[in-house]
């Protein structure tokens, strides 16, 4: 072992002296890197070997390398990289070699010596790492991908980057993901030749007997791998995400259409073909620009109506849950937008216009899929924002029709909608109903939103009220303690007192650091961390013990 050591000292002396006959090190700093990186070698060849001493020497070396690169501008000397960075970064590789061969399995240190070679420029090995990590890890697509990349962007090497998408196609037949990024890398390379063109055709330089391939830049191969799509049963949300990376590219647009006419011939059993289509409508150009905010609110009016038109032509061929859901979703959305010109608001918006199309269809939706949560949610937020009064006896109906441990996610979004546009009584009994649920996770967070009604509807008075009457009861809830807080901080009242009652440790060490802060008393320290360590128990009290300890170092 010993002799390995000494072999591997032995081979720095020359960087070694380099820096310090250039003056970048001085001759006490030699010794003392030295030194250092004795004790790390020896660390290496020990009988149990650990990670970290892996990790320790890496980044010993790496902020050496950073140490010379602020010294070297420092002093403004550029020459010998060869002899003493080059030594360093190959020293670095050939410890992340040994790492990596030893923990084959650790994906995150595979990544930490591809980091490594990307930020100091070494593509040759970056490569190699590449190559070794795929070898032993072929089961995760988004290495390839990664893989893929690096040899595209930056190697340049689009033969290199189609390559591995193809073999990682091989172990990953089915995976979407690759096949998307193949086709983006296929659009990417066109787009790049398209520009090298351009440049040489502007410097009006003489390629030779080079030729740039028309159907390479016009993204024909990417249309062959539509081709290719076509034949595997992808679905539709597969194929509008190829429409939305064909769309970022300004050359595509045959490639666009052949996209929308495979995805109307095969997938129109599929909802979001109609959702897209439908939505398609909105972006419609019309022959010329309109002028009048009448017109272009008018041309607006115009395109919902297709949009609706659509929607409905896609329910009575497929009648399903998730083209409700979607049918929803568009009336909401179109509800909740905005308009700057107030005296058009009751010609444009759908409140006023059509509020009650809405509404009938929010509550067929309800009608047709009682057990969905998705379309009940989309529906209470429908009739939260259109005011109706049936909002309270819908939600209840929610409640009835859908499994308890679905109540959270219908509570919270109906509660949110509620404290959004108003204090409605129909709020205070959704929050009745939330407290008294069994299932914990809905009782805590509803005791927040209750308590932010409160504050919002009644100021602070009634927040106060709201908190002492729900801070005993269980669940215990830290966000219900924290939002008490900055009420608190709010009204400029640092009696904070009745707010640390059940509550975790990082909560008694924000009590300690308001009495420590401007406005508090720092004699009461003592009293307040005798209170913490009475009320807790178990690991809260070595957490909250360690966290103290730190606090009166100055640690944190």
């Amino acid at each position: 072992m010993a002799e390995i050591v000494q072999q591997r000292i032995e081979n720095r002396i020359p960087e070694l002296e380099q820096l310090e006959r250039v003056g970048l090190f001085s001759k006490k700093e030699v010794k003392s890197m030295l030194k250092r990186a004795t004790a790390l070698e020896y660390k290496l060849h020990r009988l149990i070997i650990t990670k970290v001493d892996f990790i320790a020497y890496i980044q010993y070396e790496i902020n050496v390398l950073e140490l010379i690169k602020k010294r070297r501008s420092r002093i403004g000397y550029q020459f010998k990289r060869e002899e003493i960075e080059y030594s360093i970064i190959s020293r670095i590789n050939s410890i992340f070699r040994r790492a990596t061969t030893k923990w084959k399995d650790d994906v995150q240190l595979w990544l930490s010596h591809i980091a490594f070679c990307k930020k100091w420029n070494t593509k040759v090995q970056l490569s190699k790492v590449f190559s070794s990590m795929l070898a032993i890890h072929p089961e995760k697509p988004a290495l390839w991908i990664m893989a893929a990349k690096s040899e595209l962007e930056d190697r340049n090497m689009s033969e290199s980057a189609r390559h591995l998408f193809l073999r990682a196609l091989r172990f990953h037949p089915e995976s979407k993901k690759v096949y998307q990024e193949y086709f983006r890398m296929e659009l990417l390379h066109a787009e790049k030749l398209r520009k090298q063109q351009k440049e040489l055709e502007q410097a009006e330089m003489d390629v030779g007997e080079y030729e740039f391939s028309p159907e390479i830049m016009s993204g024909k191969l990417a249309e062959l791998m539509l081709m290719v799509f076509s034949v595997l049963s992808t679905g539709a949300d597969f194929i509008l995400s190829l429409l939305t990376i064909a769309a970022i590219f300004d050359f595509t647009k045959e490639l666009q259409d052949t996209i929308i006419q495979d995805l109307q011939s095969k997938y129109t059993d599929d909802s979001l073909t109609w959702d897209f289509m439908a939505k398609r409508e909105l972006e419609a150009t019309v022959g010329e620009e309109l002028q009048t905010a009448k017109g272009r609110a008018s041309d607006i009016a115009r395109r919902e109506e297709r949009c609706c038109q659509v929607y409905e032509e896609g329910l009575k061929s497929l009648n399903t849950e998730a083209m409700w859901a979607c049918y929803v979703s568009f009336c909401l959305e179109r509800f909740k937008r905005k308009t700057n010109v107030q005296e058009l608001k009751e010609k444009v918006s759908i409140s006023n216009r059509d509020s009650e199309q809405t509404a009938a269809v929010a509550m067929a939706a309800t009608q047709r899929y009682r057990q969905s949560v998705d379309v009940w949610c989309l529906a209470l937020q429908t009739m939260v924002h259109l005011g109706s009064g049936a909002t309270g006896k819908l939600f209840q109906d929610a409640l009835k029709h859908t499994n308890m441990c679905k109540h959270r996610h219908i509570s919270l979004h109906t509660m949110s909608g509620w404290m959004r546009i108003s204090c409605n009584s129909s709020f205070l009994l959704c929050s009745q109903r939330g407290l008294l649920s069994v299932v914990p996770a809905v009782s805590m967070e509803i005791k927040e939103k209750y308590l932010d009604w409160s504050y919002r509807a009644g100021g602070y008075k009634k927040a106060r009220k709201t908190f002492t009457s729900l801070h005993e009861s269980r669940p215990f809830s830290k966000a219900f303690f924290t939002r008490m807080i900055q009420v608190e901080k709010n009204q400029l009242r640092w009696s904070l007192r009745t707010v640390y009652g059940f509550s975790p440790p990082d909560l008694w060490l924000e009590y300690i650091r308001e009495e420590l802060g401007p406005s508090g008393q720092p004699e009461n320290c003592g009293m307040i961390h005798w209170r913490a360590m009475k009320m807790l128990e178990g690991e809260s009290v070595e957490r909250f013990t360690a966290q103290y300890t730190l606090l009166q170092t100055g640690h944190i």
